[in-house]
């Protein structure tokens, strides 16, 4: 059987953290901040908010998701979302509103919108060419059967 004085010197106490081997000389320069000074109460609750002291500025960020797409035929439609909530679906928008858009947004997002806009203008007008082919050839075959 162990005496009293035995386990007292024997034990270590828990809640006391061992202590760091010293840092070299070159760590110095890098030194990590301690570790801040626990304030919750003594309750064993934890408190809300800032710590008393604290500089720091809570800012409060809003995330919107805009997804703008279009159909080669020239349809264009919005979509809204925040989060994982709709807040619009499938709003028709016209070429001109997202062209606008884009620009008032910023430059950088004006100059690819602008590039799709415009391949999507140049096939709408290669469509519209041909439809008009189409068309003179159906007016002479009228014009061939009416006679």
């Amino acid at each position: 059987m162990s005496t009293p004085q035995e386990t007292t010197t024997t034990r270590r106490p828990t809640s006391a953290p061992e202590p760091a081997p010293p840092a070299p000389a070159a760590d110095t320069a890098v030194a990590q901040p301690e570790p801040a000074v626990s304030a919750e109460p003594e309750s064993g609750k934890s408190r809300r908010g800032r710590p008393k002291g604290s500089t720091a500025r809570t800012t409060r960020t809003i995330e919107l998701t805009l997804t703008v797409s279009g159909t080669a035929d020239g349809d264009w439609q919005a979509e809204l979302k925040q989060g994982s909530t709709w807040l619009s679906r499938g709003l028709p928008v016209t070429a001109i509103a997202v062209t606008r858009a884009a620009q008032e947004l910023h430059a950088e997002l004006a100059a690819p919108i602008e590039a799709v806009i415009g391949a999507a203008r140049e096939q709408r007008a290669a469509r519209v060419a041909a439809l008009e082919a189409e068309l003179e050839q159906a007016r002479k075959a009228l014009a061939e059967i009416e006679v």
